[in-house]
């Protein structure tokens, strides 16, 4: 894609360089009349210049140890010795929110959706043990609405606070004919850094080993384009109050932030007794945890340990989801999982806290079956 004059990066304003003349070779500055020209072509750079200026404090209140997170150039300079690094091993990633975005574009609620952006990510980071460093991100749309972009923003600054990372730089693209009127999209990058020789992969897990599930804040920021559907069955607004919980309307209720996880995991890698983590996003329960479990090996899980929060068994009732559909799909009340040794489970829920209990355990494999989850007809029965 080429890159345009008014996409800004947070690390630097693009402003239109200079034009070079048609007639003669020499050099001429942009005109008012160029500059207009652009804009009723869909572009406004003075919206971009409003939004970095309104955005930079919110980078600033997420600086940490060896990034300034000051705006203004054309890159960012992270120092890992600064941040307390002897030999580290680099860890990056990348993630979206998925189509969890329609439901804040449509309800107007633009405030969290940056920490669900934040938390796709430097959440993958802490399965292999990294400590998020910075993170970037990247918004496009078809016409900026500042006020729209900076509380995207602000919620993403939120996310980089509760995760202990930097946002040390992003753009914003304005695509005219590329996006419908409101529409926006979002991407999101984190890098990360683990001491060489204390990666987390998986690879001491064996059976008998506990398997501890962190509790999830609601859907967190998978499976919506199933989730519209349902509402749609439904028959209901966003703004009508959700069936599973009346204090909220439906939108509110949907949009609920996904949690970070990152510091209850990092004092367990920390402490040396996390054998893996596994992020429980899209593919549900059964598709994400077998990632982390060495061939040989499943997991079984006891259904009956936690409860299925109500958005789940709301959504199982409108749609007929048996609960096979529903533990591919959602995360079916647990974000996050752990897995420790037996004689450490006590301490390691210690050091999760409140949210964290025992789910299941490590078990050799039955043939090709890497999962079980045991009781689910029970306990997710609508």
């Amino acid at each position: 894609m080429q890159r345009r004059p008014c996409s800004l990066i947070y690390a630097g304003l693009q402003r239109p360089g200079p034009y070079r003349s048609a007639r003669e070779d020499t050099i001429t500055t942009p005109t008012n009349e160029h500059l207009g020209a652009y804009k009723a072509a869909g572009v406004d750079i003075d919206a971009g210049a409003a939004l970095v200026k309104a955005i930079a404090p919110l980078a600033r209140a997420s600086a940490r140890s060896g990034a300034t997170a000051a705006l203004g150039g054309f890159g960012a300079l992270f120092d890992p010795k600064a941040a307390g690094f002897v030999d580290p091993i680099l860890v990056a990633t990348t993630d979206g929110v998925g189509t969890k975005l329609k439901i804040a574009i449509a309800t107007g609620r633009h405030d969290t959706i940056g920490i669900d952006l934040v938390a796709m990510s430097v959440n993958d980071l802490i399965v292999q043990g990294a400590e998020p460093l910075f993170f970037l991100d990247y918004f496009a749309t078809g016409k900026l609405d500042v006020e729209t972009a900076r509380r995207v923003v602000a919620g993403i600054a939120d996310g980089c606070r509760i995760a202990g990372c930097a946002l040390i730089g992003g753009e914003t693209a304005e695509m005219p004919g590329l996006y419908a009127e409101g529409d926006y999209d979002l991407a999101g990058f984190a890098v990360g850094a683990v001491e060489r020789g204390q990666a987390i992969d998986g690879g001491g897990i064996a059976d008998g080993d506990i398997v501890l599930g962190l509790q999830s804040s609601g859907v967190h920021s998978n499976g919506y384009s199933l989730v519209r559907k349902l509402v749609e069955q439904s028959g209901l607004g966003w703004e009508d109050p959700a069936p599973f919980d009346h204090a909220l309307s439906l939108g509110e209720a949907l949009l609920a932030p996904t949690i970070i996880y990152v510091q209850p995991c990092l004092a367990l890698a920390r402490a040396g007794l996390a054998k893996g983590f596994a992020h429980i996003t899209g593919g549900g329960l059964t598709e994400n945890i077998p990632r982390v479990i060495p061939t040989g090996l499943s997991v079984e899980l006891d259904a009956t340990a936690w409860s299925l929060p109500p958005v789940f068994r709301w959504m199982a009732g409108i749609g007929g989801l048996p609960p096979e559909e529903l533990a591919r799909t959602f995360n079916c009340g647990i974000g996050m999982v752990a897995i420790v040794a037996p004689d450490q489970a006590t301490e390691a829920l210690a050091i999760l806290g409140v949210g964290a209990t025992a789910i299941g355990r490590v078990v050799s494999a039955r043939g090709e079956q890497r999962i079980d989850i045991v009781g689910c007809e029970t306990a997710w029965r609508r």
